[in-house]
């Protein structure tokens, strides 16, 4: 077990059982908790598992919204906002709810943070101003 894959599975640790997928679940708190860099790393083992079927640009349109946010916090706003049309790229190839997740919700944060990087001529960084969103799942 590599470094990485304990830190994963102790993150993961009290999502099971669950009727998702513990690393899908683990995405979501992470993300919630503002650590966009973990949640990225719980939800890419499951991608791997998942490349080539059909939730593998889900999955990849997740990662690299939580990728967008890490580069926020790094102050590097054109990266960040590269993520997000990528992201947005990806996740709009699904229903308006797919896996329990508001797809159009998720799609409605992308617009909005990308509307504020371009609105601010990628020199003002909007965490320095306004929360990053919660992703919640539907029961």
């Amino acid at each position: 077990m590599s470094k990485k894959s304990a830190k994963i599975a102790e993150l993961l640790r009290g999502f099971e059982p669950s009727d998702v997928d513990p690393h899908y679940a683990g995405y979501f708190a992470c993300f919630n908790r503002e650590q966009f860099y973990e949640a990225h790393d719980v939800l890419e083992e499951l991608w791997l598992k998942q490349r080539g079927q059909a939730n593998d640009l889900f999955f990849k349109g997740l990662i690299q919204l939580a990728g967008a946010f890490v580069h926020l916090q790094k102050e590097r706003l054109k990266p960040a906002a590269a993520l997000f049309r990528l992201a947005q790229t990806n996740l709009k190839k699904y229903p308006p709810e797919h896996e329990r997740l508001g797809v159009d919700s998720v799609l409605a944060v992308i617009h909005h943070w990308l509307r504020e990087l371009e609105m601010g001529n990628f020199e003002t960084n909007p965490l320095h101003h306004q929360p990053p969103p919660k992703l919640q799942l539907k029961v």
